[in-house]
């Protein structure tokens, strides 16, 4: 099947992000793409700052209109993420709508981005955002997908979760940086989909130099030899990767690390069963 990441330019004004995000979903479904990829905070600024003022319910302005682009395009679509309200709280969330515009799955970043690089980048969300507790998959007639947001990814243990619950494909929504982009970015794509032997997406904003938060860009598409098979520069764009389900399987059949696992040493466990 074919795969769309979409890499969208974000503007402080959300209607324009939500009209640009309908418009380059219809072009992604227009060359070919059966499941579109949309990234992190795809309808807002990323920032601290940025997420109340922006943040929605779900269902919800933003969401209604991912449900609308899904059905009018029948794709699946994995709607990047968004700021989410719920009870008070705030949550780094992704949605994700079938081909008839049905929500099928809600995933509220795990891993919090917190991290501090002394004389390059400090960032906190948890100053202002709660995170999710549960693993998220969901089917479609072609393979189970695994979902993470950004900083979700360098947790290997959640991709190996993914890959032993039988998803071949692990989607990123992400916004890595000028300092992790270039050092982390793509490595990490790679090392998630050698290790799990799955086909790994990623899409990130595109680059604002103007912007407080600037995004390194370079959505990605791994195949499970951790090959790069598409890859986008710093500016908006649509690339394409076809995801070839046989040749996944020919790999696991070549290299059976699945089979070779020492169960009786060592155990990547789950504490639930996750959301689907």
């Amino acid at each position: 099947f074919r795969l769309a990441v979409v890499q969208l330019q974000v503007s402080s004004v959300k209607a324009d992000n939500l009209s640009r995000a309908r418009r380059l979903v219809k072009e992604a479904a227009g060359g070919g793409g059966q499941v579109v990829l949309l990234p992190e905070c795809f309808n807002s600024p990323y920032g601290t700052s940025f997420f109340a003022p922006y943040a929605e319910r779900i269902p919800g302005e933003s969401t209604q209109v991912l449900s609308e682009v899904a059905k009018e395009n029948k794709v699946y679509l994995v709607g990047g993420s968004i700021p989410e309200e719920d009870g008070g709280k705030l949550y780094n969330s992704c949605t994700v709508f079938g081909p008839d515009g049905e929500l099928i799955l809600k995933h509220r970043k795990i891993h919090l981005f917190d991290i501090d690089v002394p004389g390059k980048i400090r960032f906190q969300e948890s100053e202002t955002l709660s995170p999710g507790n549960s693993l998220s998959m969901f089917e479609t007639p072609f393979c189970k997908v695994g979902v993470g947001i950004c900083y979700d990814m360098r947790f290997a243990e959640l991709a190996q979760l993914y890959s032993r619950k039988g998803c071949q494909l692990l989607v990123y929504p992400g916004a890595f940086n000028m300092t992790t982009g270039p050092a982390h970015w793509e490595l990490l794509q790679r090392g998630r989909a050698l290790d799990n032997q799955v086909y790994v997406a990623t899409a990130s904003p595109a680059r604002d130099e103007t912007a407080s938060y600037v995004a390194w860009g370079h959505s990605t598409v791994v195949n499970p030899w951790g090959e790069v098979i598409s890859k986008a520069g710093p500016e908006e764009a649509v690339i394409y990767a076809d995801i070839d389900l046989q040749y996944l399987a020919d790999i696991r059949q070549q290299i059976p690390i699945t089979a070779q696992r020492r169960d009786d040493l060592y155990a990547v466990t789950s504490m639930q069963g996750g959301s689907s």
